[in-house]
């Protein structure tokens, strides 16, 4: 179970932020969306590769 344990004189706004980002590292929101819908083996393949595919042109880019 995640949670934030909020330090002496420490403000509600910081405290809420470190939850957030400790929630966006743990992936749990992922997880979470991913198990809305059943996604065939298949289409996750295929999206697998079209990721990589982006991935891959975006380290090609000159800039990179």
């Amino acid at each position: 179970m995640n949670g934030v344990n909020i330090k002496d004189g420490e403000n509600i706004e910081r405290a809420i932020n470190r939850f957030k980002k400790m929630m966006t590292r743990s992936r749990v929101l992922n997880e979470y969306r991913d198990r809305q819908e059943f996604t065939k083996p298949s289409e996750a393949r295929r999206e697998a590769l079209k990721k990589s595919v982006r991935e891959q042109r975006r380290r090609t880019r000159d800039n990179y």
